[in-house]
């Protein structure tokens, strides 16, 4: 009879060992909703929405009437000496401000025309009018809405780099965007 039980036992222990490997547990994923497109879309637009309003950062100029903002998200577009025509490089650029000012159509954007210290003080108020508007146009070619924009001349008085060389110039001979409101 004890025989008999050990046996059994030995058989039953077998039996384990050739089942137990069947038996795993099973892990059961949880039914999660797939997001739909419009629902990706809306998250894409919440951060990038979120991406800018932390780039914002508060700018006082003097002869400004408050407060203006600027983004690192729009980037300023530079000219050549003595030219206010748009080179390949400013229209990537403003291609890219334009997204982002299309995206956000409340925007009212000032454009800064900014040029170098050579130059009369009248002649540099005048080229620094026709960077902005070049800018301008460019911008409303782009689908920017015209009332959204408007354009301001620095001339020479507001330089990015105060230095008196070829570097420092090239700095200053810019186009520059601000907003007054979002």
């Amino acid at each position: 009879m004890r025989t008999h039980r050990w046996i059994w036992n030995i058989v039953l222990l077998m039996v384990i060992i050739a089942v137990a490997p069947q038996c795993t547990r099973k892990i059961v994923a949880k039914d999660e909703a797939v997001p739909t497109a419009e629902e990706r879309q809306a998250a894409a637009r919440e951060r990038e929405q979120r991406t800018f309003e932390e780039s914002l950062t508060a700018k006082k100029y003097a002869g400004i009437e408050g407060t203006v903002l600027e983004s690192a998200m729009l980037k300023d577009v530079h000219f050549e000496f003595d030219r206010y025509d748009l080179t390949a490089e400013a229209r990537a650029i403003l291609a890219e401000n334009a997204k982002l000012m299309v995206a956000h159509p409340s925007l009212r954007i000032q454009i800064e025309g900014h040029c170098d210290e050579r130059g009369s003080n009248e002649y540099n108020l005048a080229l620094g009018e026709k960077r902005a508007m070049s800018v301008k146009l460019y911008l409303v070619k782009l689908g920017v809405r015209a009332d959204n924009l408007s354009t301001i001349s620095y001339g020479e008085e507001m330089p990015l780099d105060p230095r008196h060389n070829e570097e420092a110039w090239a700095k200053n001979r810019r186009a520059h965007l601000v907003i007054l409101s979002k």
